[in-house]
C-alpha cells in the first residue's frame, strides 16, 4: 500500500468548505480509479488553517497512473468551487505501509 500526503494550507473561514468540496469533487473522482482505497482528512485542533490529507493507494502504479488530464480537469472544477488563491498545498510526500510479521500466540499444549 502506498499513501499519498497532502499537507494544505486553507483560511481558518474555508476550511470546512474546502474539507466539504474535496470530498464532493476529489473524492468522488478518485473513487473511479481501482487502485483507489480510501482517503482521511485530519484537521489540527491548534492550526485551523491546515488541513491534511492522507490518500491511500493500493500501489504506486495504480496512483500514479491515475489520467493526467482527469486530474486537471478535477482540479479545474476543484478551483472553480473553492475559488482562485484561497488553498495551497505546502507539502507533499509518499509514503509505503510497512507490514511486520505477527509472533505466532503459543498454543496450550495441555501438559502442565
Amino acid at each position: 500500500m502506498v499513501i499519498e500526503w497532502l499537507k494544505i494550507k486553507v483560511s481558518s473561514e474555508l476550511r470546512e468548505k474546502y474539507i466539504q468540496k474535496d470530498e464532493e469533487i476529489w473524492s468522488a473522482a478518485l473513487t473511479k480509479y481501482p487502485g483507489f482505497l480510501g482517503k482521511q482528512v485530519w484537521i489540527n485542533p491548534k492550526q485551523q488553517d491546515e488541513v491534511v490529507l492522507v490518500i491511500y493507494w493500493e500501489s504506486r502504479d495504480a496512483w500514479k497512473g491515475v489520467s493526467a488530464t482527469h486530474m486537471e480537469e478535477t482540479e479545474q472544477r476543484f478551483l472553480r468551487e473553492m475559488g482562485e488563491g484561497t488553498y495551497q498545498i505546502i507539502e507533499e510526500g509518499e509514503y509505503q505501509v510497512r507490514k511486520f510479521p505477527q509472533p505466532s500466540t503459543p498454543q496450550p499444549s495441555g501438559n502442565h
